[in-house]
């Protein structure tokens, strides 16, 4: 040992205090922004700021307080809910039989619409009012449409650029979650059967346009 006394850096005696108000506010945020989603996938598609503030278990004003309006709050819920399904959207693979390919493009559609529920249908029914959840919207259709374009690559390379659009958008309307629900819905059919239903559609309208 050399006989020296360890130094002491001196710190500045609110930090911890400011850190831990940090983390409170934090906490607060996200207790809010998961009481909403929770009342969201109960079926509450349009909840109050009462009743937000009472399932998160805080008061009225903190859900002012962290955020600027409810529209604010939905725009954060809606991201916070879409971060956490992003693992799923792992690449569909873009070669091998048109079918397997519709097949595994199909299925990880409807895995998607079960785990966004209640969430995406409220998400697509406030962003009639909200500019920023129809962005969020219209990000992930793009990617939807490109996703689209990837996976079937080999079937639209030989057509002409308005009959692939034409293509394109046929296959985004058949693999949507709007056609989803009706399928299972207003037609009742099973998961598997409704399956069956998208898959064939996506192979007969890709043979069709390549006729």
């Amino acid at each position: 040992m050399n006989g020296r006394q360890p130094v002491e850096v001196a710190t500045p005696s609110g930090t911890r205090a400011v850190d831990g108000r940090t983390a409170r506010s934090t906490k607060t945020r996200d207790a809010i922004a998961d009481a909403l989603l929770d009342l969201l996938a109960d079926g509450a598609l349009r909840p109050t700021a009462k009743e937000i503030a009472e399932q998160a278990e805080v008061s009225l004003r903190s859900v002012y307080v962290h955020f600027d309006d409810l529209e604010d709050l939905f725009c954060v819920a809606a991201k916070r809910h879409f971060a956490r399904i992003a693992p799923m959207l792992t690449p569909v693979p873009a070669t091998g039989p048109l079918g397997e390919r519709a097949h595994a493009l199909a299925l990880q559609r409807v895995r998607l619409y079960a785990k966004a529920g209640a969430v995406g249908r409220a998400t697509r029914l406030h962003a009639e009012f909200s500019p920023t959840l129809a962005r969020i919207l219209r990000d992930a259709r793009a990617l939807s449409r490109t996703d689209l374009e990837r996976v079937f690559a080999q079937e639209l390379r030989d057509l002409d650029d308005g009959r692939s659009a034409n293509t394109v958008a046929v296959l985004d309307v058949l693999t949507s979650a709007d056609a989803w629900q009706t399928l299972r819905e207003r037609h009742d059919l099973s998961v598997e059967a409704a399956l069956h239903c998208v898959v064939d559609s996506i192979v007969l309208h890709l043979r069709a346009a390549n006729a």
